[in-house]
């Protein structure tokens, strides 16, 4: 996993970018908030849904955290299909601290997704289209492109490098 420091105006923040932990998961689901939408009114709640993601083999569950608190997270969600060629990883979750340093976090969430879903096989990533249209820069920075309805990026899956 990475691990990344962000200058902000007079500070610096350090921050870790790793694999979820069960007893992340609270924190995970306090900061994600209203975003995780039906979870709740499934059988199971947020919270136990997402413990069950952080063990299936077709999810990525990961956490930013900064001095031992969770900053940010996100879900990577496989899948096949015939028609991308292979697997496809959906950022299902992106959500971030907007108290801490929103861009820096985010930035290294997505870029933790992407790398997991190249070397889980996925020959491309979507991404929700975001409710913000000046978040759009920093999903084309990361080299997604607008395939509506959602942003598309092609990786390289691990072992047919080119």
């Amino acid at each position: 996993m990475a691990s990344s420091d962000y200058l902000g105006a007079n500070q610096r923040v350090e921050y870790r970018v790793r694999a979820a932990r069960i007893t992340d998961i609270e924190a995970l689901v306090a900061l994600s908030g209203d975003r995780l939408g039906d979870a709740a009114s499934g059988p199971l709640g947020p919270a136990d849904l997402m413990r069950q993601l952080v063990f299936l083999p077709h999810a990525t569950v990961i956490v930013a955290e900064s001095k031992r608190d969770i900053v940010g997270g996100a879900v990577l969600a496989i899948r096949p299909s015939v028609r991308a060629g292979g697997f496809v990883g959906t950022i299902d979750l992106l959500v971030v601290d907007p108290a801490g340093e929103p861009e820096a976090v985010s930035d290294s969430l997505i870029e933790e997704c992407l790398r997991s879903a190249a070397n889980k096989g996925c020959a491309s990533v979507e991404a929700p289209q975001p409710d913000d249209p000046a978040e759009h820069p920093r999903w084309e920075r990361q080299g997604f492109i607008d395939g509506q309805p959602v942003l598309r990026r092609v990786v390289d899956p691990a072992g047919r490098r080119r």
